[in-house]
């Protein structure tokens, strides 16, 4: 008999998280009561039919134990260079923003790393007109939310 493999588009965070859960020594059950989420939600994540949110990878890297930055890597919100700043992380980590202030903050800080790289330095004479646009949009796109 062949077996099928009815794994879904995230199946390299899910089968983490899933490995982690099984070294840690819980079901399911219990790994869903110690993040706070659903146990159906939980068993989707692990076999990659969904991606959670910033803050549902942040409670099932604390019910792990396990480093809230690993499980954005794996999802794709964070890049995996070792040279990944402390505001990335800070912004990702910090459980007073919504999904979508985090975001937003991230493509500002995205915004601002371009225009030093290609301008050559954080002063204010250097940031390009296109720059400034691009962070007017951004600012514009939160206001209207």
């Amino acid at each position: 008999m062949v077996k099928l493999n009815r794994m879904g588009p995230f199946d390299d965070l899910g089968a983490f998280i899933r490995d982690q859960r099984s070294a840690a020594r819980l079901s399911v059950r219990r790994l869903s009561e110690l993040a706070g989420i659903s146990n159906p939600y939980l068993s989707q994540i692990e076999r990659g039919l969904r991606k959670p949110s910033a803050e549902i990878l942040q409670q099932i890297a604390r019910a792990l134990a396990i480093s809230a930055e690993t499980l954005y890597v794996r999802a794709g919100i964070l890049d995996e260079s070792s040279d990944t700043p402390d505001v990335s992380i800070a912004i990702m980590a910090d459980p007073k923003l919504s999904d979508e202030q985090r975001m937003a903050l991230m493509q500002l800080y995205r915004i601002f790393l371009r225009s030093d790289i290609v301008e050559g330095g954080p002063s204010q004479e250097s940031i390009s007109d296109q720059t400034k646009d691009d962070l007017a949009d951004v600012a514009n796109s939160q206001v209207e939310e």
